[in-house]
C-alpha cells in the first residue's frame, strides 16, 4: 500500500507516534492470514476422442465471430442486434458493474476515514446539576470538529476480502460472457428453426400441388371409366394428410420468429412480415477449425468463472481467520469549541484527541471457528465444481463434434434417396398413365419422396444446429485477451 500524507499526518499525532509507526510497519510487511490461492493445474487430452469426419480440424481457433461463416446477411443482423439489445445480456452487464462497485466498497476499507460536523446549541441547566460552577447556566455552544479513523489491516483480513472481491469481479465477467456465447448460439437455433420450417411448408406446399394433380388424374380417369373410385379415395386421402401437417409447420415457423424476436429485445411478432421472406437454411462451412482440448478450457467462459469462485472461496477463508486476531484501529478528533462566536476561531478555543484502540473477541463460543470451516467447505465445493464444469465442457464439445460429422453421412444418404424417390415416382406414374401398373405403385411412391424431402430439409437443419451447437461447445462467441491483442481493435464485439 503507498503512503500518503493523510498516513502521515495520523502517524504525527502526540503521543502516537511509536505505536503508530510499529503498527503501519506491520501493516505494510505482514502477511494476510488464510491460504494463498494458486490457481488448479488442469490436464486435459491431448486429442479429441471423434473422429472429427465432418470438416473439423485441429487449426487454431478464432470463434469471437464464428456465425459469420454462416454466410447469412440477415443472421449477421440478427446477431448485432441482440449483442446490443438483449435484455438478459443487459442485466448480466449491470451484475458485472455491481460487482465492481462493489469491489470499491470493500477496498475503501484500506483507507482511513475521515469526517466533519458543526453544530449550534443553546443550553439551559439548572444550579442543582453543576453546584460548583457559578451561575450562569444559560450559554450558546459552537462547535466543530474533524474526526478520522483507520483500522489497521495487520493480519490481512481486509487484503482477503478485497483479493475476494477482485475474484467476483471476474465472476461476474466470465458469466456476462457465458450468458453472450448462450444468447449467440439461441438466435442461431432460433433463426435455423425458423428457415427449416419454411422450407418444409415450401416442400408439403409443393407436394400438394403434386398431390392435387394426381387427384384430379384419377378422377378423370374414374370419370371416362378408366379408373376405379378407390384410387380417387386413396389420392384423395394422400392429399389431405400432406395438408393436415401444414398447420404444424406454420406454428412451428411462428414460435421461432417469436422466441427469435425476443432474444433482440423485440415483441414477439416484430420479425414476421421480414422472416417471411423464404430464405434456405444456412449452409455450414466446408472446414471448422476447434483447436485442441487444451485450448477449449481457456476459452469456455463457465470454465473461467468457475475458477474464478474457486479464487474468492479460497480468499473467504483468511477473511474468517482473520477474526481470531485482535484489530488494531488509530482514531483521532480535533475541533474548535467556544461559547462565543466571536472567539470560536481563536486557540483557546481548540482541542483535540489521539490514540491506538485494540479490539479482540475474547469469545464467541465457537462461531469464529465454525465460519472458517464453512468456508473451507465452500472452497473444496467450489474446486469441485470447477473440476465438474472442466469435464462437461469436454463432454459437449466431444458430443457435439460426434454429432455434426455423424449427421454430414446421414445427409449425402438422404441426398441419393431423395434423387432416387424422384426418379421413381416419374417412373410409376409414366407407367400408370401407359395401364401398365396400378395406382398404388404411384402413391407409394409419391409418399417416399415427400418422405425423403421432408428428412432431407430437417437433416439439413440438423447439420446446421449441430454446427452452431459445436461453436456454443468450443467457446465461441467472446474475444480473449490473446485473440484482442493479434486482431485490430474495429473487430471487437
Amino acid at each position: 500500500m503507498p503512503i500518503t500524507r493523510r498516513h502521515i499526518l495520523f502517524a504525527r499525532l502526540p503521543g502516537s507516534f511509536s505505536l503508530g509507526a510499529a503498527l503501519l510497519f506491520g501493516l505494510l510487511s505482514g502477511c494476510a492470514v488464510g491460504p494463498d490461492y494458486h490457481p488448479p493445474k488442469t490436464s486435459a487430452p491431448q486429442q479429441w476422442t471423434s473422429s472429427m469426419a465432418g470438416g473439423e480440424t485441429n487449426s487454431p481457433v478464432n470463434l469471437a465471430h464464428w456465425w459469420k461463416t454462416f454466410n447469412d446477411t440477415n443472421l449477421d443482423s440478427f446477431i448485432t442486434t441482440a449483442i446490443q439489445s438483449n435484455l438478459t445480456l443487459k442485466a448480466a452487464e449491470a451484475r458485472v458493474r455491481e460487482a465492481r462497485a462493489q469491489k470499491g466498497i470493500v477496498s475503501a476499507n484500506l483507507w482511513p476515514s475521515i469526517g466533519s460536523s458543526a453544530g449550534y446549541s443553546r443550553n439551559l441547566y439548572g444550579e442543582h446539576a453543576y453546584p460548583t460552577l457559578p451561575p450562569p447556566l444559560d450559554f450558546n455552544l459552537y462547535n466543530a470538529d474533524l474526526d478520522a479513523a483507520w483500522e489497521l489491516d495487520i493480519f490481512g483480513g481486509t487484503r482477503r476480502a478485497v483479493e475476494a472481491a477482485n475474484a467476483q469481479v471476474g465472476t461476474a465477467e466470465y458469466s456476462q460472457r457465458d450468458v453472450l456465447v448462450s444468447l449467440l448460439a439461441e438466435v442461431a437455433l432460433d433463426y435455423i428453426n425458423a428457415r427449416a420450417y419454411q422450407q418444409r411448408l415450401a416442400i408439403a406446399q409443393d407436394n400438394i400441388k403434386v398431390e392435387q394433380g394426381v387427384l384430379d388424374l384419377t378422377s378423370n380417369r374414374f370419370d371416362t371409366g378408366l379408373g376405379e373410385d378407390l384410387d380417387v379415395q386413396q389420392a384423395k386421402a394422400e392429399l389431405t394428410t400432406t395438408e393436415a401437417e401444414v398447420p404444424s409447420l406454420q406454428t412451428g415457423f411462428d414460435q421461432s420468429v417469436y422466441a427469435l424476436s425476443v432474444l433482440l429485445g423485440q415483441p414477439p411478432g416484430s420479425l414476421v412480415d421480414q422472416m417471411s421472406a423464404k430464405k434456405d437454411i444456412p449452409l455450414t462451412p466446408p472446414v471448422v477449425p476447434v483447436g485442441l482440448p487444451s485450448d477449449l478450457l481457456l476459452r469456455r467462459p463457465d470454465v473461467q468463472k468457475a475458477e474464478r469462485e474457486l479464487a474468492a472461496a479460497t480468499a473467504q477463508i483468511g477473511v474468517a481467520k482473520s477474526d481470531l486476531y485482535p484489530e488494531f484501529s488509530l482514531t483521532g478528533i480535533a475541533g474548535l469549541q467556544s461559547t462565543s462566536a466571536g472567539n470560536w476561531f481563536q486557540y483557546a478555543s481548540k482541542y483535540w484527541s489521539a490514540g491506538p484502540t485494540v479490539q479482540w473477541e475474547l469469545f464467541e463460543a465457537g462461531s469464529i471457528v465454525a465460519n472458517i470451516h464453512v468456508q473451507n467447505a465452500r472452497q473444496e465445493e467450489a474446486l469441485d465444481q470447477y473440476q465438474q464444469t472442466m469435464l462437461v465442457a469436454l463432454q459437449e464439445t466431444e458430443t457435439a463434434l460426434t454429432a455434426y460429422a455423424r449427421e454430414q453421412v446421414r445427409r449425402e444418404s438422404l441426398e441419393d434417396s431423395v434423387a432416387a424417390d424422384r426418379r421413381a415416382l416419374e417412373l410409376a406414374t409414366h407407367l400408370y398413365q401407359s395401364g401398365l401398373t396400378d395406382f398404388l405403385r404411384v402413391l407409394d411412391s409419391e409418399s417416399a419422396l415427400y418422405s425423403a424431402q421432408d428428412a432431407l430439409v430437417q437433416s439439413d437443419q440438423t447439420v446446421s444446429l449441430d454446427l452452431v451447437q459445436l461453436y456454443k461447445a468450443l467457446g465461441g462467441g467472446w474475444e480473449s485477451d490473446k485473440e484482442i491483442s493479434m486482431q485490430p481493435a474495429s473487430t471487437n464485439l
